[in-house]
């Protein structure tokens, strides 16, 4: 029994067993980390001046708050992704007014989870569509749940 224990075991060795050549090869395995977040578009690109305009806001906001501040935002979709979409959802007025209070919102750390329905990839899901003016667009969903975008 020993006999044929041993045999099996060299058996696996011979037929398993590494080259030099494998051993030693180059590995292709990519060491960076897959965030998950859509590059930014820092560009302008347009001819309209309230689109340069908005757009200069949100890549000043970039800049000196959310590229300093880092991967922090507990929101989905992210504080400048929300003003940006409320914008374009209703007007440029309505979508400051939302955006400032989804900011004063974004810095209450304490009871989070108990206000907000959560996204699949674990954030507080939180779009404009739940805040907007317009009583046919909203669309309600109960704090806790997970929620598929």
């Amino acid at each position: 029994m020993i006999k044929l224990f041993v045999l099996i075991c060299l058996g696996m060795q011979v037929l398993f067993a590494q080259t030099d050549w494998e051993k030693w090869g180059k590995a292709d395995i990519p060491y960076t980390i897959n965030s998950g977040t859509v590059s930014r578009n820092y560009s302008i690109g347009s001819d309209n001046p309230g689109q340069i305009i908005l757009k200069s806001l949100v890549i000043g906001y970039w800049v000196i708050i959310s590229d300093v501040d880092g991967d922090n935002c507990p929101f989905s979709p992210t504080c400048s992704s929300f003003f940006l979409q409320s914008v374009k959802e209703t007007n440029i007025v309505q979508g400051t007014l939302m955006f400032a209070d989804r900011f004063t919102r974004d810095m209450n750390t304490f009871g989070r989870l108990s206000h907000y329905p959560i996204s699949r990839n674990r954030h507080l899901y939180d779009p404009p569509t739940l805040y907007t003016l317009d009583k046919d667009k909203i669309k309600y969903i109960p704090a806790g749940v997970i929620v598929n975008e």
